[in-house]
């Protein structure tokens, strides 16, 4: 690099000198802000005429000049760009250039040497570096157009990895809501069943509501509805493990009442941390007997709608899945007709606000809902985003938590 004249700046006025860069805007040089460049220079000449190259061009670049890459560490928070000399006290060549990305965090790095070797140049660039600069053949045009050039590099490439990673999550989620939503393992015909579910898409993440529906036998069909604590993929993955070990479990024929506490044992062998907790619907019908075996673990009873009345299952709580094993109590359902539906939902939907107040909507402003006229206009298969739409619209916008729903039905259905 030839030593700058220093005469007026642009205006008339003095050049502002290093580390300052310039006050005014360059005819050549592309806008933007203000930048902060760490140049790592151990020549006390070559950093000077960096510095007077850019205040001469009134870059409007702030420098900073560490002497080491251990001096450097210090200084590198806050900076856009560095700009990196191979031959340093205490790093050399391309080990150098790697502590620095390795340290450089979002910064860009421009490689400033005095050697011209193309090759080096490009395996710097493949290395991570944005620009490879040779002293004595940019002047302060070309070096402020090169860091400001580098930065928004750097910016692009950390975009599209923040993009390549949002793609990711969302194909990892999407992996995850198949295993959250299986297809009903069903033949009958003598009911119907149809399900929801909906993620509450925290930071585009989805939430542990499960559900599944398993027939053993031409007369008997299972179900279960659950939630796991949280919202990450981290309780996903954990619904879809207490899924697939419900479905298992039914499968193989284990006792009724052994199902649940084996399902805690999964869950607290799987959770990650120990204040991971799930609450758990599951009911058994016998078509035959026209009949329904319903037992909670912390879970918000089903609906039952009949003889065109909604009425909760009282069907006793139960303690919540991880929190202290004990064995649900069962309850025995008897249908008075068959003409009947029975509503199974996690409590995402029961949580909106109700008003400007703190009420809930909960179990008695669900049932409401399922109690109006208009209603009964809607199909059995629409009732559930029906029921997300009005529990929406009392919240005053979208529910924060995941809903899962299923609703099985015979005959007209209410």
């Amino acid at each position: 690099m030839t030593r700058p004249h220093r005469g007026p700046g642009l205006a008339g006025s003095p050049v502002v000198p290093y580390p300052h860069g310039g006050l005014a805007r360059h005819a050549n040089l592309p806008p933007g802000e203000r930048l902060r460049v760490l140049l790592v220079e151990d020549d006390e000449g070559d950093a000077f005429l960096v510095g007077e190259l850019l205040a001469e061009t009134n870059s409007m670049i702030d420098l900073l000049v560490a002497t080491s890459l251990r001096e450097a560490r210090q200084r590198i928070t806050g900076v856009d760009c560095v700009l990196l000399d191979l031959g340093l006290p205490d790093a050399q060549g391309l080990d150098g250039l790697r502590q620095v990305l390795e340290m450089s965090s979002g910064a860009a790095v421009c490689v400033l040497t005095g050697r011209s070797d193309e090759h080096l140049g490009v395996v710097a660039v493949a290395e991570g570096a944005q620009d490879y600069l040779v002293k004595g053949q940019v002047d302060g045009v070309l070096l402020t157009r090169a860091l400001r050039y580098a930065v928004e590099r750097k910016r692009a490439d950390e975009n599209a990895r923040r993009l390549r990673e949002v793609e990711l999550r969302q194909a990892e989620s999407a992996r995850l809501e198949r295993g959250l939503l299986p297809q009903p393992l069903m033949t009958t015909e003598q009911v119907a069943v149809h399900t929801f579910y909906r993620p509450g898409r925290h930071a585009a993440l989805i939430g542990g509501d499960f559900f599944d529906v398993v027939q053993t036998r031409p007369d008997r069909l299972d179900l279960i509805v659950g939630d796991v604590c949280g919202h990450g993929v981290d309780e996903a993955a954990l619904g879809v493990e207490l899924r697939v070990a419900w479905r298992a479990l039914v499968l193989a024929g284990v006792p009724d009442d052994e199902v649940l506490p084996a399902l805690e044992q999964v869950l607290m062998s799987e959770r990650r941390l120990q204040e991971i907790f799930a609450t758990v619907a599951t009911t058994r019908l016998d078509l035959d007997a026209n009949r329904a075996t319903v037992r909670l673990a912390g879970h918000p009873p089903p609906l039952l709608l009949s003889g065109g009345r909604v009425t909760p299952v009282p069907a006793p709580g139960g303690l919540l899945l991880g929190v202290r094993p004990r064995r649900p109590i069962a309850y025995d359902l008897e249908f008075d007709t068959d003409d009947w539906s029975l509503l199974m939902y996690t409590d995402g939907l029961i949580e909106g606000r109700v008003g400007t107040g703190n009420e809930r909507l909960d179990v008695p402003g669900l049932s409401g809902l399922l109690d109006e006229p208009a209603n009964r206009e809607v199909s059995l298969p629409d009732l559930p985003a029906w029921l997300v739409g009005r529990a929406e619209q009392i919240n005053g916008g979208p529910l924060a938590d995941d809903v899962a729903m299923l609703l099985v039905s015979r005959g007209g259905g209410r």
